[in-house]
Parts: C-alpha cells; structure tokens; sequence
C-alpha cells in the first residue's frame, strides 16, 4: 500500500468515527426519548436499568471522541511526515 493509499484509508476510518459518534449520540436520543416516555408510565425495570445504558452509551461515545482525536492527530503527523501535499500535486498532474 503505497502513502497516498494510506492516506485514503486514514480518511475513510475518520469518515467512520464520525458516522459512530453520530450513531451513538442517536442511540443516547434514543434512550432519553424512553426515558421521559417512562416518566408517564413509572415503569420501575426502565427507571433501574435505562440511566446505566445510558452511561454506558455515553462513555463509548467519549471513548470513540478521544480515539478519533488521537488518530486525527496521527493521520496528521504522516501526512506532514510523508509530504503527502507534493504526492497529491504529482498524483493531480499525471
């Protein structure tokens, strides 16, 4: 796999982090939406069990956020570090 192609599959895993933070924060809607629904209906399985899905959702939704900055970062260093800029410009040219 040459740098260029690197690059592409670096992005494309950025595109993924960021369609699984939108899905989680979803799911976290989601979740929410029952929970008030629950306020109505005083379920106590509901009341017990949804605010722990919750945290759960939420860490791993933090957890995606802090891996997604960091591969950012990396993503950024070898795009830096391989002068990629000059690879697109030739890449372009051809």
């Amino acid at each position: 796999m040459d740098k260029l192609e690197k690059l592409e599959m670096m992005d494309k895993i950025l595109r993924e982090f960021d369609d699984l933070k939108n899905s989680q924060t979803s799911v976290l809607k989601k979740i929410s939406k029952i929970e008030a629904d629950n306020i109505n209906l005083g379920v106590s399985l509901l009341e017990k069990k949804l605010p722990d899905m919750w945290s759960n959702v939420d860490s791993n939704l933090a957890l995606v956020t802090s891996l997604e900055e960091e591969f950012q970062e990396l993503r950024d260093k070898f795009y830096t570090d391989n002068n990629i800029k000059a690879l697109q410009d030739e890449a372009n040219k051809a």
